[in-house]
């Protein structure tokens, strides 16, 4: 599965380096020059991985790190010429999963990239799937079958059956739903959730009005309650 990629660096030059290189290999990129688009990206999107300079024209990476971390866990490398014990020390207390000191090379970048998301998401060549009564959810080709049929699932809706398969069993909140699946910074309401949870169980349940899979849990969010 394609990762998402955001770039947070006022060189716009280098910035559109980064993302020529990761997009060669296979990331998604989207680039922020400053501190107000990071958010507005971050508000719109999904990302994987955030790739953030220090040193910025409205704030600082410190503090885009800061905001995320209240709402996400979405790994976070920092890249900048601020090479010191102590902001290497902050960027890692603050929630950081790496630091990379400028100047750095293209491939020592893809190297930092390719690890941190290794260990955030695991390897991409073992596919991911998914089994429960006769519904199969294969997370890496992203798709959906019920008794060998194939399901149409919009772009929401199946980032959200997929977050609920990789947390199955386990009652997920509806607040880390909105973040995880709309993005950190968001303004969606619970009702949105609702209505695509609606939806998921009109395509997935036999009785989606007494839904076997797709529970709600009360006063906290929802859950897929699947046999082990």
């Amino acid at each position: 599965m394609q990762k998402n990629v955001l770039v947070v660096d006022d060189d716009e030059d280098l910035s559109y380096i980064i993302s020529d290189m990761l997009e060669s290999y296979g990331y998604n990129v989207l680039i922020a020059e400053n501190a107000d688009k990071a958010f507005e990206l971050l508000s719109e999107n999904t990302f994987h991985l955030l790739l953030l300079d220090i040193n910025l024209p409205d704030s600082t990476g410190f503090e885009i790190c800061k905001e995320l971390r209240e709402v996400s866990s979405v790994p976070v490398v920092f890249a900048s010429a601020r090479t010191s014990e102590t902001d290497r020390i902050t960027g890692f207390d603050i929630g950081g999963d790496d630091y990379l000191p400028k100047p750095y090379s293209m491939k020592e970048l893809l190297a930092r990239v390719n690890a941190v998301i290794r260990r955030a998401y695991g390897f991409d060549n073992v596919e991911k799937i998914i089994q429960f009564g006769g519904i199969v959810v294969n997370i890496t080709s992203r798709t959906v079958t019920k008794n060998n049929k194939l399901i149409s699932l919009s772009l929401k809706e199946f980032d959200l059956l997929a977050y609920l398969c990789e947390h199955k069993n386990s009652a997920v909140p509806k607040e880390k739903l909105i973040t995880e699946i709309w993005g950190a910074f968001s303004i969606v309401e619970p009702s949105t959730l609702a209505v695509h949870i609606r939806w998921l169980r009109e395509k997935i349940e036999d009785y989606p009005a007494k839904p076997q899979y797709i529970k709600t849990v009360f006063k906290v969010g929802y859950m897929l309650e699947v046999a082990e």
